[in-house]
């Protein structure tokens, strides 16, 4: 069974607007996410994120609306998040290989990649504009090594020589075989080795913080 997931997100100024798609049973099953909102916390050095789930079954299908939630995430709880994987990858064995299997067996298309940057001078501008060419191609360069490009992804650059802006808008599809995930996953529960891993909580943070 192919599964289908459409990428959107779309930055302007203090504003991130990201939205993920997922299409099951030749899309009848339809699973939508946004983040329509992701921002720094003004008061608490932290990360705040609005979800909002949407469900339809079947073309015809009326869609059904999820719970709104805002999600609110710190800098200690990020840092968890990396020591944990860090703890993970240390029990599995050929983990590179295993998920450079699984990333060989995605397709990627239709990407599109567009920027408006500015800094309202034009020396500053023409630099930051060449910076983030030799980024958008070093990024698309890693892809296409790992996934299998379906067509040429188009990038564009705007730049701004009289005023102050930064805007982004990235868009693709990727495609994968549920068989293929599954197989990755059974690859690393037999590559396993060791015990259980000790992963941080949040919890666990609090009690330290006090």
């Amino acid at each position: 069974m192919k599964i289908t997931v459409k990428i959107r997100y779309y930055h302007a100024k203090d504003n991130d607007d990201l939205s993920i798609e997922i299409r099951l049973l030749f899309g009848l099953i339809r699973i939508k996410k946004k983040f329509p909102l992701i921002k720094v916390d003004d008061n608490s050095p932290s990360l705040v994120v609005k979800e909002e789930t949407k469900v339809k079954v079947g073309e015809d299908g009326p869609k059904q609306k999820g719970d709104k939630k805002t999600k609110q995430f710190t800098a200690q709880e990020l840092l968890n998040t990396l020591s944990n994987t860090k703890e993970m990858l240390h029990h599995i064995v050929g983990f590179h290989r295993i998920i450079r299997y699984l990333l060989s067996k995605f397709q990627i298309k239709d990407i599109e990649w567009s920027s408006i940057v500015g800094l309202g001078d034009a020396a500053h501008t023409g630099a930051i504009a060449g910076a983030v060419w030799a980024v958008k191609g070093a990024i698309i360069g890693i892809v296409s090594n790992y996934m299998k490009m379906q067509n040429m992804p188009h990038i564009h650059i705007y730049p701004q020589f009289q005023r102050n802006v930064s805007e982004t808008l990235f868009k693709c599809m990727i495609r994968f075989r549920l068989g293929h995930a599954m197989i990755a996953g059974i690859k690393l529960v037999k590559y396993w080795k060791g015990g259980l891993p000790h992963l941080k909580t949040n919890n666990e943070a609090s009690a330290i913080q006090k």
